[in-house]
C-alpha cells in the first residue's frame, strides 16, 4: 500500500513564516525597550545643597554673592531638574513611553507648584520694598511664564515656557549682585516671609486632606452664610474618599512639592538667617527642613500601598500626610515667631 505524500507548504507560505517571526521580535524588543525606559525615567531626582551649587554658579559667572542670590538661584535650579532629569520633561508627552507614565509627572506638577508660588513670592514681595513700589522686569516676566499649562507639547511648549522663565530669573539674579548698577533688589524681611509662608501653609494643608482621604473619612462642610431672615444653614457631614485609581497621584504630587519645597527653605534659612536669628525662629525652621526630609525617604516598595490605618499593610498616603502636617505644624509656629515685634 503506497502512502500518501504530505503536501509541500505553498512557497508563499513559507516566505510569510519569517516575515512574521521578524515582526514578532521586533514587537517584543520595543516592548522590552519601552519597559525599560519607563523604569529608568521613573525616578525621582536627588537632592542638592543650595548654598553649594549657588556658589559655584556665582563663581562660574564671575559674581560675588548677594542676599537673596541662594532662593533665586534655587528656584532657577528646581525649575532645571524639571527640564534635565531622566527623560527630561513628562508631563507633555503624547507619546510612548512617556504617555504610559503617571507618577513622574504628578511628581512633577507637585514641584512646577511649589516652584510658581516662589517665583510669585519674588515678585510681588521680596523684591519689592512695598506695595506701591514697582515689580521687578525680569521676575515679572517670569512668574507669567512658570504659570504656562503643564502639558502644553504644541509651540509654545510647556519646556520651552519654562527655559525662558529661568533665563529671566538668572537676569534677575546677574542685577542682583551687580553692585555698580544696584537696580535689582531683594528684602529679607520678616514680614514678607511671613507671607510667602501663609501661601506655603495654605498648600500644605490641602495636600494633607487629599492624602488622608486615601482611607476615607467623613468631613464636615462649614454651616453655610446666614439667609435673608439671619437664620444659619444647617452643617453636614460629607465623606470624602479618593479613587483607588487617583491616590499614587496624589502621593508623587505631594512628594514633588515637599522636594521643591525643602530646597526652597533651605535657601530661605540662608537669605534670611540675620532676621531668623533675631526673632529666635531658627529652631522651628530646622524643625520644618527635618519633617520634610523625612518625608523624601525612598519608598521601599514598587507601589504606593494603601493599608487600613492599622492594617496588616503600610498606608504610603497616611505616613506622607503625618510629615506634611507636622512641617505646616511647624510653619505655623514660624509664622507666629515673625510676627513678632
Amino acid at each position: 500500500m503506497n502512502a500518501t505524500a504530505a503536501p509541500s507548504p505553498s512557497p508563499s507560505r513559507r516566505r510569510r513564516n519569517p516575515i512574521s517571526l521578524t515582526v514578532a521580535i521586533v514587537i517584543a524588543l520595543l516592548i522590552v525597550w519601552v519597559l525599560f525606559t519607563m523604569w529608568w525615567w521613573d525616578k525621582e531626582p536627588e537632592q542638592f545643597d543650595p548654598v553649594a551649587v549657588t556658589t559655584a554658579h556665582m563663581k562660574e559667572i564671575g559674581r560675588p554673592m548677594a542676599t537673596g542670590a541662594v532662593t533665586t538661584y534655587t528656584l532657577i535650579e528646581s525649575v532645571q531638574t524639571l527640564l534635565d532629569k531622566h527623560g527630561g520633561y513628562l508631563s507633555n508627552d503624547k507619546l510612548p513611553p512617556g504617555v504610559f507614565m503617571d507618577n513622574i509627572p504628578n511628581w512633577e506638577f507637585g514641584s512646577l507648584v511649589a516652584s510658581r508660588d516662589l517665583a510669585q513670592a519674588l515678585r510681588n514681595s521680596f523684591s519689592r520694598s512695598q506695595t506701591q513700589s514697582t515689580e521687578d522686569k525680569d521676575l515679572g516676566e517670569a512668574d507669567p511664564l512658570l504659570n504656562s499649562p503643564n502639558d502644553r507639547w504644541l509651540l509654545p511648549s510647556s519646556e520651552s515656557q519654562y527655559g525662558k522663565a529661568t533665563d529671566d530669573l538668572e537676569k534677575y539674579l546677574v542685577r542682583l549682585s551687580d553692585s555698580e548698577d544696584a537696580n535689582a533688589h531683594f528684602y529679607a524681611r520678616a514680614d514678607n516671609l511671613a507671607d510667602y509662608l501663609q501661601t506655603v501653609s495654605a498648600r500644605l494643608g490641602s495636600l494633607s486632606q487629599r492624602l488622608s482621604a486615601s482611607v476615607g473619612q467623613l468631613k464636615v462642610d462649614a454651616a453655610p452664610n446666614a439667609d435673608v431672615a439671619g437664620k444659619a444653614g444647617q452643617s453636614k457631614a460629607v465623606y470624602v474618599k479618593t479613587p483607588w485609581n487617583k491616590i499614587d497621584d496624589n502621593f508623587y504630587e505631594a512628594r514633588g512639592y515637599t522636594w521643591a519645597l525643602l530646597e526652597q527653605l533651605k535657601a530661605i534659612r540662608h537669605d534670611f538667617a540675620p532676621i531668623l536669628r533675631s526673632k529666635n525662629a531658627d529652631a522651628s525652621l530646622q524643625q520644618v527642613i527635618r519633617e520634610l526630609e523625612e518625608s523624601q525617604k525612598s519608598l521601599g516598595s514598587p507601589v504606593v500601598l494603601n493599608g487600613s490605618p492599622f492594617g496588616f499593610f503600610a498606608n504610603h498616603s497616611l505616613v506622607m500626610a503625618n510629615y506634611i502636617s507636622r512641617a505646616n505644624a511647624a510653619i505655623i509656629d514660624l509664622r507666629t515667631l515673625l510676627g513678632r515685634g
